[in-house]
């Protein structure tokens, strides 16, 4: 399963240390003029090496296109890109490739492959995501001709949070800091408390925010199709996430119904809501409001300081990663977790016009 998508398609491929990182796009509606920069920085707010708090691999993450584009417009044709790895220190994990690294996916591909790729997590590693916001990048400039937007951000380091609705922060500040947190205040301690975890050789998790605005009522398929479990699953299939929640989401069992029901009402003549607490989403299908919601990260895995873990034949023995890695993901997760967003939304609105 290494595609995602109905209608837009992405199929990844690549490892970490491998060649490069690519992909195949299907689906795409011919004749899209592309904006190459825009794509571009897109990779550029995912890829290493960006402040102090992010791994200090350096990668210029270039994407290449195959196919598919000619004269700057999409043909409709498959999408072919790839971006060559250039940095890879693969000696840096000699160590570990007979050792199962605590909650890695070590263990569980050599369960299902009896074979696995250790350098720098093989197929596993978070690598593999520089497909994904390349095909985000194209599908976020679909979405903005149809007057839809993605935004996301930063809203929970460890411990700290933003109280505040996404409508209380100004989201156009998202990319003035390092962690790409619209409230200064709040992302200058974050960041604070990133650079102390990481130079304590450990890892701290959090939660991403993201917001989807200008969707229309309608996108969703009823029961098995629901745009919700689709998000859901978008966002657990990256690397690291733990969770996932749109509207009020847990916090909605604390109610009583006549706390939390959406009530409709005549808006000049447009049927609208007074609250938003179902997110947008109702019987799994867009009714036209924001569509917010919420991806909590785990911490990184790989901790630079020993644990206790065991080899292949299961002896017991102590590990201490070698390599340069994120203390915190959720700086350079903040794009993925859009282009995840955005390739579900085109995906259900191309599913849409079908009906049409």
């Amino acid at each position: 399963m290494n595609t995602f998508g109905h209608l837009f398609r992405l199929t990844s491929f690549g490892e970490s240390h491998g060649a490069g990182i690519g992909g195949v796009i299907d689906g795409c509606p011919p004749n899209v003029a592309l904006d190459f920069d825009a794509i571009q920085r897109e990779l550029n707010r995912r890829k290493p090496g960006q402040s102090r708090i992010t791994t200090s691999r350096s990668e210029a993450d270039e994407v290449q296109f195959l196919s598919g584009i000619y004269e700057g417009k999409t043909t409709g044709t498959p999408i072919g890109f790839i971006v060559w790895n250039k940095n890879q220190h693969s000696a840096d994990y000699d160590n570990i490739a007979k050792v199962y690294r605590p909650s890695h996916a070590d263990y569980t591909y050599d369960m299902k492959y009896g074979i696995r790729d250790p350098r720098g997590g093989g197929r596993s590693s978070a690598r593999e995501t520089i497909a994904r916001c390349v095909a985000g990048a194209i599908a976020k400039q679909i979405l903005a001709q149809e007057g839809i937007d993605i935004k996301a951000y930063t809203s929970q380091v460890g411990n700290i949070r933003l109280e505040g609705s996404y409508k209380e922060y100004d989201l156009s500040r998202i990319e003035e800091n390092a962690v790409r947190c619209p409230d200064p205040e709040k992302a200058a301690q974050m960041e604070e408390l990133i650079f102390r975890i990481k130079g304590e050789g450990d890892t701290i998790g959090g939660v991403i925010t993201g917001v989807i605005t200008g969707v229309p009522a309608g996108l969703g398929e009823p029961v098995f199709g629901k745009l919700h479990a689709e998000l859901g699953a978008a966002m657990l299939s990256i690397n690291a996430v733990k969770g996932f929640e749109y509207g009020d989401g847990f916090d909605a069992a604390h109610y009583r119904g006549s706390e939390r029901n959406d009530i409709f009402f005549n808006d000049n003549g447009r049927i609208n809501v007074r609250t938003n607490h179902s997110g947008g989403i109702q019987g799994g299908i867009s009714n036209g409001q924001d569509i917010y919601f919420r991806v909590a990260f785990k911490p990184v895995a790989t901790l630079l300081r020993e644990q206790e873990t065991v080899d292949r034949e299961g002896n017991d023995t102590v590990l201490k990663a070698r390599g340069r890695h994120d203390p915190c993901v959720l700086p350079r997760a903040v794009p993925i977790v859009e282009a995840m967003a955005a390739m579900t939304i085109l995906d259900f609105l191309l599913i849409n016009r079908a009906y049409k």
